[in-house]
């Protein structure tokens, strides 16, 4: 299990995770900012000069989530994880990982009311020997406290159980945190289980249009960026059973008939990805009345949304919509298309 800590910069992250660990029997104290110094030495200067948070690096993410999933395999029991997350697809990639590999996930904020943050950055110390460390780290504090507010507008809060340490020492903090997790009070992340692949998979996406002929995209909570309806095809499953099964189980939509086959795309391995074969099937135009009824079961999805192709290129990895422009032509002409990496070889 892990006890993810999350919260603003000074909100008292770490300080209450060290407390924690001495109030939980077998549990341990991973900090990924650990991992954001390594990768200082691990990566050119020039290519983390390119982002301007280690957060927004991959090669970060990934190591998070692998570096939890081995230290609870190695030491097992509980791991006490202080780490600010407030870009939500972050803490989708995060958090899907760990579900992935049967973690399970129990996510605190740390809330204290804006005054007392502002003050608490206002006294944090900061290494005596780094240039300029006063102005930068407290600058650092600040400049974050703007998105949290947004993060705390939009999703942390309902995502996170939250615990108010205004008037609470660290201590106090770290006992109220440890009596919310062993009653219950604090429910496993719901999140759905996904299997990480571990060899080249198939899978099938279903395009379905609106009376305006906009097509559905959806957004998983257990992965970042938006998505068609639809998923991996199970040993012995028809690539379009397949699709039709997970465009009911996604939005509670049953199709009457097997969708008609647009485009076939070899996708290559692109590791930690192992790519594979992925069919996009035209599930035909829905009624107002039928989208209007969609279903969104919590644990899977968050949102769904009906967009033209335009707008679809602001939220679809370029690959997808790739495959998505292609499934459009494929649409119109009436053929089906084979495309490999998103590029068609006829």
């Amino acid at each position: 299990m892990i006890v993810w800590i999350n919260g603003a910069f000074g909100a008292g992250k770490t300080t209450t995770a060290r407390e924690l660990i001495e109030l939980i029997p077998n549990s341990t104290l991973f900090d990924p900012e650990v991992i954001g110094g390594a990768l200082t030495y691990l990566l050119p200067p020039k290519h983390l000069a390119e982002v301007g948070d280690y957060q927004d690096l991959p090669i970060w993410r990934r190591m998070v989530i692998d570096t939890a999933a081995a230290m609870l395999a190695e030491l097992g029991g509980t791991l006490v994880v202080p780490m600010t997350l407030l870009r939500q697809e972050h803490r989708d990639e995060i958090f899907g990982g760990l579900a992935a590999r049967r973690i399970a996930v129990r996510h605190i904020l740390l809330a204290p009311a804006e005054t007392i943050l502002r003050e608490r950055i206002a006294q944090r110390e900061v290494p005596p020997d780094l240039p300029d460390g006063e102005i930068r780290v407290r600058q650092w504090s600040y400049d974050h406290i703007e998105p949290y507010r947004a993060a705390l507008a939009s999703w942390l809060t309902a995502d996170a159980h939250p615990v108010d340490t205004s008037a609470l020492t660290s201590h106090e903090t770290a006992v109220r945190i440890g009596e919310a997790v062993s009653s219950g009070a604090v429910p496993v992340c719901d999140i759905v289980q996904t299997p990480e692949p571990t060899a080249e998979t198939v899978a099938s996406g279903v395009l379905l249009f609106d009376e305006r002929d906009r097509l559905l995209l959806v957004d998983p909570t257990y992965k970042p960026g938006w998505e068609f309806p639809g998923g991996v095809v199970e040993p012995g499953e028809a690539p379009a059973r397949a699709g039709m099964r997970e465009v009911a189980e996604e939005t509670g939509i049953r199709l009457d008939d097997v969708p008609r086959l647009l485009v076939v795309d070899w996708e290559p391995p692109a590791p930690p990805a192992f790519g594979g074969l992925r069919f996009l099937f035209d599930g035909g135009r829905l009624d107002s009345v039928a989208a209007q009824r969609l279903l969104l079961p919590g644990p899977e999805l968050r949102a769904c949304r009906f967009v033209t192709e335009r707008e679809a290129a602001d939220l679809l990895p370029p690959v997808r919509y790739a495959r998505l422009r292609w499934a459009l032509r494929a649409r119109e002409r009436g053929r089906a298309a084979y495309l490999e990496a998103g590029i068609p070889v006829d």
